[in-house]
C-alpha cells in the first residue's frame, strides 16, 4: 500500500514538471504566434485556461509538494513552489503582455525545479 501511495505521489511529481513545462511552452508559443503572425489570439490567450491551469497547478503542487515534505522532511521544495505559484496566480491578474508572460515563466520554473528537488528528495528516502 505504502508503496502504490508513494509511487502515485511520485506520478504527481512528473506530472507537475510536466504541466509546467506546457505552460511554459503555451506561454511562449501564444506570444509568438500572437505578435509575430496574428493567429489564434482569442483561444489562445483565453483567461479560462490561464485559471484552469493555475488550479491544476495549486493542487497537483499541494498535494505532490505537501506529501513530500511529510515523507522526506524537507520544506525547501514546498516553499520555492508556493513561489512559483504566487508568481503564476499574479500573473493571472496582470493582464496579456510582457509581464504576464516573465511573471508566468519565471513561476513555472520554479515550480518544475520544486517538483524535481521534492522527486530527488523522495529518492533519497
Amino acid at each position: 500500500m505504502r508503496s502504490t501511495f508513494l509511487s502515485i505521489r511520485d506520478r504527481l511529481d512528473r506530472v507537475g514538471v510536466l504541466l509546467s513545462g506546457a505552460c511554459a511552452v503555451h506561454c511562449v508559443l501564444s506570444v509568438l504566434l500572437v505578435s509575430v503572425l496574428g493567429l489564434g489570439g482569442e483561444a489562445l490567450l483565453s483567461p479560462a485556461i490561464h485559471r484552469v491551469g493555475l488550479v491544476l497547478a495549486v493542487l497537483i503542487g499541494a498535494i505532490a509538494l505537501g506529501y513530500g515534505v511529510r515523507r522526506h522532511g524537507r520544506t525547501g521544495p514546498m516553499i520555492v513552489g508556493g513561489v512559483g505559484l504566487g508568481l503564476m496566480t499574479l500573473a493571472v491578474f496582470v493582464g496579456h503582455g510582457f509581464a504576464e508572460a516573465v511573471l508566468t515563466i519565471c513561476g513555472v520554473s520554479l515550480v518544475a525545479a520544486a517538483h524535481i528537488w521534492n522527486l530527488k528528495g523522495a529518492a533519497s528516502c
